[in-house]
């Protein structure tokens, strides 16, 4: 007589118990947030784990690796909350998603949450600005490290800002001797001819954003004087041919549209002691059309040069409203799927 094999039962997962003690010196709001907004944001995170809080003591019980990850990220939490700076929303979500990037395994090379969250580049009248995500914080690190540094990404990816951070963090430091902050003057929609104004009154709405951004970051009294001296110089593109800059930190904002041609000049104009920054979306291109992107053929040209780093930066580092990075997603598979169908047409 053959038996029938026994049908294998699936084996539950392997359950996990953490328990942590919040130091009394931290607050347990800080921890778990105002009406304990950043224990929800944990819990919507980790829906296999169940978490418990009892006086200043938490425990969370569940699946093994996910309550691994728990127990790191309250680690991390705890570590930021130890240098001073609060836990926000935003900040432990974006620290989750770090730690699930990373995997169960600890990595001791890798960066974490607590390293990403607590890198000041600049303090400017009561607010620090620094990274938020992995890749920024990367960015960041490329700048100090490198020469000439591409940063690439849609937008609200922090490349410009950042990057006017690190400028300004530079000159403040006596690194550099002087900030020159340039962008194409590449009209989306409209004509520099046909606009009312002197050519300063045309070019200033393309110039306005880096305006803005140092008035985030310096004295806004200060400003008109440091420019007036010429330590900070804002300037459209064409106004850097023929110079060479010496000891100065450049950005070139919106570079995606820049011709080829034009990218080679302004490369070419880097000095002895500069570092310059170059920033834009290769999907927001405003050249006319048949103008190649000096941007996008770049990335081909210098990708092995030594001291030049690109850095790539995509919707998850998005720092406005989360709307952005999904309204960037949807861009992105839309673009796609239009390749997709070109190809399929064999057009």
């Amino acid at each position: 007589m053959t038996q029938t094999p026994t049908k294998q039962q699936p084996q539950p997962p392997q359950q996990a118990r953490a328990h942590f003690v919040v130091p009394a010196k931290h607050p347990m709001v800080t921890v778990l947030g105002s009406g304990d907004a950043l224990l929800r944001v944990i819990e919507q995170a980790f829906p296999a784990v169940d978490i418990h809080v009892r006086g200043n003591e938490i425990s969370a019980v569940g699946e093994a690796p996910e309550v691994a990850l728990v127990q790191r990220l309250f680690d991390e939490m705890m570590l930021v909350l130890r240098t001073g700076q609060p836990m926000t929303e935003d900040g432990v979500e974006r620290s989750i998603a770090m730690l699930r990037a990373n995997g169960t395994a600890v990595d001791p090379d890798a960066e974490t949450p607590a390293q990403v969250l607590t890198q000041n580049i600049l303090s400017s009248r009561g607010r620090t600005i620094r990274p938020k995500t992995l890749n920024q914080k990367r960015y960041v690190d490329a700048i100090d490290t490198h020469t000439i540094v591409f940063g690439i990404g849609p937008a609200g990816t922090g490349k410009t800002y950042l990057a006017m951070a690190k400028a300004v963090q530079a000159l403040q430091s006596k690194q550099v001797s002087r900030i020159i902050l340039t962008r194409p003057a590449v009209e989306a929609g409209e004509r520099l001819g046909f606009l009312p104004g002197t050519l300063y009154e045309k070019i200033d709405p393309y110039l306005r954003p880096l305006y803005d951004a140092l008035h985030d970051m310096l004295d806004a009294d200060s400003i008109p004087r440091l420019m007036a001296a010429g330590t900070i110089e804002v300037a459209p593109l064409a106004y850097m041919r023929g110079r060479t800059l010496n000891d100065a930190f450049i950005i070139l904002d919106e570079a995606q549209n820049t011709s080829a041609e034009q990218m080679k000049m302004f490369l070419t104009r880097l000095g002895f002691d500069s570092k310059i920054v170059i920033t834009g979306d290769v999907t927001q291109v405003d050249l006319p059309n048949g103008t190649k992107s000096g941007l996008r053929q770049i990335q081909d040209i210098l990708t092995d040069i030594e001291d030049i780093h690109f850095s790539r930066l995509t919707s998850t580092d998005v720092v406005r409203h989360k709307l952005v990075g999904r309204i960037v997603d949807a861009y992105e598979r839309y673009d796609d799927s239009i390749a997709g169908a070109t190809g399929a047409n064999g057009k």
